[in-house]
C-alpha cells in the first residue's frame, strides 16, 4: 500500500504544531508495517523540521519552496496553487492508494481534495485538529486588536470544512467532542501520543530529582499563541509570585506572541521569575522536565493539546482550564479550573499543588498512570491504523 503524507503548510523552522507531531510519529510507526510505503510531500521548512526530528529519508520530497515570514497570500494562495500544478505531486499521488493531509490549512487540504477528485480511487484521510472559533463568540481568543487575525482564520477554514465533510473518506480529530461535527462519516479520534522511552528510564533510575530541590515551580510548553493562553500565562505567574515571590516558571516554545510575552514579563517585573527558553526538543527539553514540579496548560480555546502529556510522562501533575475537550483528553492527572480565563483561580490551583504534598503526589501518580495506560506512541499508532480501515 502506498500512502502519501501531505505536510506542506509548515511556516517556521523552530516550532512544531500538534498536527505535525502526529504526522511525524505516525510516519515513524506506520513505515514499520509490512507492505506499507510512505512518501512525504512537504515544503522547504517542513523538510528541515523533519530532519531536525531525526528523519532523513529519500521518501521525503520538497515540493513547496517556502521561507519564514511569507505573506498570507503567498503562503496560502500561491503555495496551494503551485502544489496543485506541481508535476512531482501529480506523479506521486497518481500512484498512491491514500493521501493524508496533515492539517485543515489550504496547503495540505486543498491539494488532497483536488487529487482525490482527479484520481477517484485515492482515499483521503483529512486531519482536522482544531476548529477556528467563531469571531464574535465569547470563547474566541482573538479579541481586540487580534480580531482581524481570528476572522481571517475562521473564513479560510470554512470552505475546507465543507470539502472535508463532503469528500474525505476518513477524518482525524483530536478529541471526542469533535466527532459529531463529521458524523456519519468515519472519524478517528487520534488524540496524539508520547514517546515514554526516556522518561521511563529516568523514573526507574533511582536518580529522580526530589520535588523540593527542582529549579522550576512550573513549566509551560507549546506554541506561543493566543489559543494556548500564552499571554494569560504571564498574568497567572504574576498571581503566583504575589504569594510565592521566588517562584520560577520555564517557558518552552516560540511563536507569534513571544515579543508580547517578554514585554509583559518586563512590565510585571518578573524577569527573574520567568525563563523564556525557546523551542526545545530531546535531551534539553527532558532536562527542564526533570527540574520542574508542575506543567501548566492555560489554553482558553483548544481541541486537546499534546504538549502537557509530554511533561506528564515525567510525573508532572498538570493544571488547565475546564475545557470540554480536556475532560476526555486528560480525565485524570490534570486539575481543571472551572472559570476559563480566570488567572487568579488558575494561580490558586497551582499554589495548592505546591503547598499540599499529598495532593501533589496523588495528582502526579494519576498523570503518570494516564500516560502509561493510553498515551504511548507505539500503542496509539497501532490503534489509529486499525481504526482507519484503508
Amino acid at each position: 500500500m502506498k500512502i502519501v503524507f501531505l505536510n506542506s503548510a509548515h511556516i517556521d523552522i523552530g516550532g512544531l504544531s500538534g498536527g505535525e507531531t502526529i504526522i511525524i510519529n505516525l510516519f515513524r510507526e506506520w513505515r514499520k508495517i509490512p507492505n506499507v510505503q510512505i512518501t512525504v510531500l512537504t515544503g522547504t521548512l517542513g523538510k528541515e523540521t523533519w530532519r531536525r526530528h531525526g528523519i532523513e529519508d529519500a521518501n521525503i520530497v520538497d515540493v513547496a519552496p517556502s521561507r519564514e515570514g511569507e505573506s498570507a497570500f503567498r503562503r496560502y494562495i500561491l503555495r496551494t496553487l503551485s502544489l496543485i500544478r506541481n508535476p512531482k505531486v501529480r506523479a506521486v499521488l497518481g500512484e498512491a492508494d491514500a493521501v493524508y493531509s496533515a492539517s485543515d490549512f489550504w496547503q495540505d487540504s486543498v491539494p488532497a481534495f483536488c487529487f482525490k477528485r482527479k484520481f477517484p480511487r485515492l482515499r483521503w484521510i483529512a486531519g482536522f485538529y482544531l476548529f477556528a472559533p467563531v469571531p464574535f463568540s465569547r470563547e474566541s481568543p482573538y479579541r481586540g486588536r487580534h480580531f482581524v487575525r481570528g476572522l481571517f482564520y475562521y473564513l479560510m477554514q470554512r470552505p475546507v470544512y465543507w470539502l472535508v465533510r463532503r469528500w474525505a473518506d476518513v477524518v482525524y480529530v483530536t478529541s471526542q467532542p469533535d466527532v459529531k461535527r463529521f458524523a456519519p462519516k468515519p472519524v478517528v479520534v487520534v488524540r496524539g501520543g508520547v514517546d515514554t522511552t526516556e522518561s521511563e528510564r529516568y523514573l526507574s533510575s533511582g536518580a529522580v530529582v526530589p520535588v523540593a530541590q527542582r529549579k522550576y515551580d512550573a513549566v509551560f510548553m507549546g506554541r506561543l499563541h493566543y489559543q494556548k493562553g500564552a499571554l494569560l500565562l504571564m498574568d497567572i505567574w504574576r498571581e503566583v509570585t504575589a504569594k510565592r515571590p521566588g517562584a520560577k516558571l520555564a517557558v518552552i516554545g516560540h511563536g507569534p506572541l513571544e515579543a508580547e510575552m517578554r514585554a509583559k514579563t518586563r512590565e510585571f517585573g518578573l524577569e527573574s521569575n520567568i525563563e523564556m527558553l525557546g523551542f526545545l526538543t530531546g535531551a534539553p527539553m527532558h532536562e527542564v522536565f526533570k527540574q520542574s514540579k508542575i506543567v501548566l496548560h492555560p489554553a482558553t480555546y483548544d481541541s486537546g493539546g499534546m504538549a502537557a502529556a509530554e511533561a506528564m510522562a515525567w510525573g508532572l501533575p498538570a493544571v488547565s482550564f475546564d475545557l470540554e475537550a480536556l475532560r476526555t483528553y486528560y480525565p485524570k492527572g490534570m486539575l481543571k479550573v472551572s472559570q476559563s480565563g480566570d488567572a487568579a483561580a488558575f494561580a490558586g490551583e497551582v499554589l495548592r499543588l505546591l503547598d499540599d504534598s499529598s495532593r501533589y503526589r496523588e495528582t502526579s501518580e494519576a498523570a503518570l498512570a494516564l500516560i502509561r495506560e493510553s498515551w504511548e506512541w507505539r500503542k496509539r499508532a497501532q490503534d489509529i491504523w486499525s481504526k482507519t480501515s484503508l
